[in-house]
């Protein structure tokens, strides 16, 4: 039974309600089977997004009261590491979307005719969305500092201009959520709803990187784009964003953190299956029967058990209305991916060579597993701040 919001869902259906779970673990097995091929070609898989839709699953976390499954944050993590484990490309531009309809049905800012044309977008088809933030000068606005991207006013609307860079799920992208600045005297800063497609709106395919390839976190351009007044969702002055967005930070760290716990897992089985069939001649058994590869293999289990917990715990805790913090939420992150890290990188030492060939899924999962190092929070920010706490700064 997926849960309404606010409470903790429970992990099967009851009779005659949809098991989310059963449908991703099918629809995972194809992905899967996807995955070598999108990440050598950096190809998007759209294919998977159909299947998603078709599945219910695009609209995981909109609200019950607006025809979607109104799953909570543990139900929608534990979907996300299930695709995670099988394409964590796909994954990633899910979670977007899944945070996004999170934080909106619990926002005060969010408009509520828009909030509910989108959420009916989402019940429908294929109407995905994402916040598109980062800069080639800004970098990650996690970091501070003012947008490039400038949002002017006229009579009759907004006219945005500005340069978006690893915006994840571009190619399929219905809604993008812009991060940019007005160009008044003292400027404000906020998002804007802008319809993809627009005149002046140009994706770049940009997107080369070393892993997560078939995410499509292409550029997106903007050339005075001419948006409505209404298109303004929270616009504030620079000063009152300090403060983080609790909802939002929490869904966004356990979501990601949820996606590469599924690679470190996806990667442990591919282990599993190596040591067990691994006949060295000069040992004439498998790998499976030394000690040093039950011990590694241990090992590896240990970090799974405890992401696994703090996943779970931590989520559910979200959806049972506990009172949580961006801080705790980032040391969850840095400690799942960092765990997840150390996963891949095990593996990696007992397989040598073999692990690092492409054609062996392992090499794959170590390339993509690495990106939870340099997503946001990245673990500098996180311990940091962490520090500057302590020391009452």
């Amino acid at each position: 039974m997926v849960a309404p919001q606010g409470t903790a869902a429970k992990p099967r259906a009851s009779q005659g309600e949809p098991d989310y779970v059963e449908r991703a673990q099918v629809l995972a097995a194809g992905f899967a089977e996807r995955a070598a091929q999108h990440d050598r070609t950096a190809s998007f898989p759209f294919e998977n997004f159909r299947e998603l839709s078709e599945a219910g699953l695009l609209s995981l976390t909109v609200p019950a009261a607006h025809g979607g499954a109104g799953a909570g944050a543990r139900y929608a993590a534990r979907i996300l590491g299930i695709i995670g484990k099988a394409d964590p490309s796909t994954a990633l531009v899910l979670s977007m979307h899944y945070i996004n309809h999170l934080v909106m049905a619990r926002s005060a800012s969010w408009p509520a005719r828009l909030s509910r044309k989108l959420a009916r977008e989402s019940v429908e088809g294929l109407a995905l969305i994402n916040a598109l933030r980062v800069e080639p000068e800004l970098g990650s606005p996690a970091r501070g500092g003012l947008p490039s991207t400038i949002a002017r006013r006229t009579e009759t609307g907004w006219r945005l201009t500005g340069h978006k860079i690893c915006s994840t799920g571009a190619p399929i992208l219905k809604w993008y959520l812009v991060w940019a600045r007005t160009d008044e005297a003292e400027p404000r800063v906020g998002q804007f709803l802008v319809p993809a497609g627009l005149p002046g709106t140009r994706i770049v395919e940009t997107w080369d990187h070393h892993g997560l390839r078939a995410s499509g976190s292409h550029d997106v351009l903007f050339d005075d784009v001419v948006i409505p007044l209404e298109s303004e969702i929270d616009v504030r002055r620079p000063a009152d964003w300090r403060a983080p967005d609790v909802t939002q930070a929490i869904v966004h760290t356990v979501f990601v953190a949820a996606i590469y716990d599924g690679i470190a897992r996806a990667a442990r089985d591919w282990l599993i299956e190596f040591l067990k069939h691994r006949v060295p001649a000069s040992l004439g058994a498998p790998l499976s029967t030394l000690p040093r590869a039950q011990e590694v293999l241990g090992a590896i289990e240990a970090r799974l058990a405890v992401n696994g917990r703090l996943i779970s715990s931590f989520s559910g805790d979200f959806d049972d209305g506990a009172s949580l913090s961006a801080a705790e939420s980032n040391v969850i992150k840095l400690t799942v991916t960092n765990n997840a890290v150390a996963v891949v990188e095990d593996a990696l030492s007992l397989t040598g060579n073999h692990g690092l060939t492409r054609a062996n899924p392992l090499e794959r999962h170590y390339r993509d597993v690495l990106c939870g190092r340099v997503h946001t929070p990245q673990d500098d920010s996180t311990r940091i701040g962490l520090g500057r706490a302590a020391l009452g700064l």
